[in-house]
């Protein structure tokens, strides 16, 4: 039952994700979803590997993603609402192919626990969304966090006490991805006035 719990929870913080311009609020929103696959991780049994992930996930990531917010100007805060609902529709419909796709793969019986593996797809999905769908820096940086997580809760029931340590090492690899990011950002805004990658069509040689 806290399994089932965690994951609609998950799933709700996709759409309250791509259902929300302000990206303040999308970032309190990867914190969630780190605190969520904390809880997850313990019931699969991997307490060390949860502790990593409550501190590099849980708070270490959304404290990076929000320390460059508050460098940001206000304006570069809020996404475009017209985008809002067609990401919404996008991510129904990713919601909509992750159960078809699960009714069709061909896995070992008691493999994934049921509603694992169609939720962390729709999750990967979400990620995608907001790279390809938002036209901010930091949204896209947001994207590749709730995409990594869809791909992390893909593995928890393949870990076993060898691949834990592969787990690690791709969540240090996301940190100094985001770090990266981060830094990226901050020069962006620094140099430029906006962050809206949008405007890069307008470049010419």
């Amino acid at each position: 039952m806290l399994l089932q719990t965690c994951l609609f929870l998950l799933v709700l913080s996709n759409f309250c994700m791509l259902g929300t311009p302000r990206i303040r609020r999308m970032t309190g929103m990867t914190a969630i979803q780190g605190l969520l696959l904390t809880v997850l991780l313990c019931i699969f049994g991997h307490v060390m590997l949860a502790v990593a992930v409550l501190l590099i996930k849980g708070l270490l990531l959304p404290g990076l993603l929000w320390r460059t917010l508050k460098r940001l100007p206000a304006q570069a805060l809020v996404c475009p609402r017209k985008v809002v609902p067609l990401d919404v529709l996008a991510g129904m419909g990713g919601l909509a192919f992750s159960f078809w796709l699960d009714g069709r793969l061909v896995m070992a019986h008691g493999l994934f626990p049921p509603m694992l593996l169609p939720l962390g797809l729709a999750t990967l999905f979400c990620g995608l969304i907001l790279i390809v769908g938002r036209i901010k820096a930091i949204t896209q940086v947001i994207g590749y966090l709730v995409a990594e997580n869809g791909i992390f809760l893909l593995g928890m029931p393949l870990m076993t006490t060898g691949t834990a340590w592969f787990e690690l090492a791709l969540l240090l690899d996301v940190f100094v991805a985001v770090f990266v990011m981060g830094i990226a950002i901050n020069h962006i805004s620094d140099s430029f006035a906006s962050i809206d990658v949008a405007r890069f069509r307008s470049l010419r040689d």
